[in-house]
This record gives C-alpha cells, structure tokens and sequence, in this order.
C-alpha cells in the first residue's frame, strides 16, 4: 500500500445536459492518479436535476471503483433553487456530499462546505445597516461555523478542507477587483487556521490564481477546472495532492502538520 493517500481535485465542470461524454475521460484520468476525488462545486451548471443525472453517467466508472468521490455544491448547483435533488441524486449514486460534514478516508479528514462571499480582509463587509446586509453577511458567518464545526470532528493528523468559495484574496487575483468581494470570505480563513488545515481546494474563480496561502501558511489551492487549463495548458485539468497516509486509530486533535508534509501537482 503506497504511503500517501492521493486527492485529485477539481471544481466548476458546469456539467449541462449536452455534456456526455465530455468529462468521463477526465474523471479516468483522476481516478487512474488518485484515491479520492475531490470535487469543488459548481458541479452542473443550472442546478437541474437533468444536467445532475448526465455528471452521475460521467462518474460512473469511478464510482464503480475503489476510488472515493467527495463533493461539496458552489453556487451554480443553487440556480435552479433545489439544490437537494442535486445533492440526492449524487448521494444515492454514491458522491458523498459535504455541507458542514467531516469524513475519514484512508486516515486523513475531509471537512466541507460551500462557503459563501462578502470579501477579504478590511474589505470583507461587516453587519451593520440594514437587515437585508447583516442576512448576507450571517450567511457567510453560518458557512464558516459550519467549516469549524466539521473540521472540530476530525481526529486525523491531516485534515483537507473543501470549499467552492475563495478563503482568502491571493487565488482570486487575476479576476477583475471589482467582484473580489463575490469570489469568497476572509470568514473561511479563521477555522482553516484554527485547526490547522494540511490543504484548501476550492474553485469559483475561474480567472484566479493556483495557488496561495492562508496568514498561517496553511496552502490553498484554486482548482477550478477552466483555471487549470488555461494555466497549464499541456496537463489535465486537475490538481493531484499527495498527503502521509496515517491511521485514525494513533491520531489526536493537536496541531496537525500542512505544508511541510505535502506534496502537489497538477495533473
């Protein structure tokens, strides 16, 4: 048994009707590389349940496999405004969608949300005014105690944070200023840190950077699917993150180690 679990990660396939056959080859690719797949929202593209059951089709081989699939909903999986049969209908195919939940594969944790935006920093908009602002940012607050709440279950010496939704500015950069404050929440970043996070995958920006990292160091990795392709035009579209396997049994909830014990690749 190798000593790494291996996690390949990608967001926003925007899976549509008329997308059979179009991603199949890709989740090979993905599940030939890694243990687990980790998928970053934006799964279909209007949030039908049509387009969900087309991505089900695509994923068909891998889920007949060892390999685990995990996913969490982003924004386009809300349009159609039932995301539960989306999310249904990759559960019972057997996706393991994340909202506020924490998994164990292979002994390191998974913990996912959709995460939500309001931006980054002293720009990040505080609830104050009217009671239409302070909704928008508790959504924002609810999606980070959500985060904290899964990551707090987790026992595992390395933990794996999913997220659609940017948790700090850096793997935005590239994308107009102007929408910053819509690609994500400094919010996200506090329980990254808190407990110490080994990795962050998450998607949205489709003209984002790669790569950053949390005011802890904790990595942070972009892996929307149309950022990858236009970055690394020769590689599939994809993000490999290679992590020391470990048994849950010898593990605690005290610092757990990130960047020093992970290796990354795209494709």
């Amino acid at each position: 048994m190798p000593d790494v679990v291996r996690i390949a990660a990608v967001g926003d396939l925007h899976c549509t009707k008329t997308s059979a056959g179009e991603l199949q080859p890709l989740f090979a690719q993905m599940a030939e590389s890694a243990d687990v797949l980790a998928l970053c929202g934006d799964l279909v593209d209007y949030g039908l349940a049509d387009e969900t059951h087309v991505l089900v089709k695509e994923l068909a081989g891998v889920l007949k496999s060892q390999v685990r699939v995990l996913a969490v909903l982003g924004n386009h999986d809300f349009e159609a405004g039932d995301p539960e049969t989306v999310k249904t209908i990759l559960c019972e195919a057997g996706v393991t969608v994340l909202d506020g939940d924490a998994v164990e594969v292979q002994g390191v944790g998974f913990a996912g949300v959709k995460g939500f935006c309001g931006g980054f920093g002293r720009s990040a908009l505080e609830p104050w005014g009217e009671p239409t602002i302070k909704a928008f940012v508790r959504e924002a607050l609810d999606e980070s105690i959500k985060l904290e709440s899964a990551l707090a279950r987790l026992r595992t010496p390395h933990r794996i944070a999913m997220l659609h939704y940017a948790p700090i500015e850096a793997t935005v950069l590239g994308e107009p200023p102007a929408i910053f404050p819509f690609l994500g929440s400094s919010r996200l970043e506090e329980p990254i840190n808190r407990y110490e996070v080994t990795a962050v995958v998450h998607g949205h920006a489709h003209h984002g950077s790669p790569a950053g990292r949390t005011s802890t160091q904790v990595p942070v990795y972009n892996v929307s699917m149309p950022l990858l392709k236009r970055e690394f035009p020769d590689r599939p579209g994809f993000r490999i993150l290679e992590v020391p396997r470990a048994a849950a049994a010898s593990t605690s909830n005290g610092p757990a180690p990130h960047a020093d014990a992970l290796t990354d690749r795209v494709g």
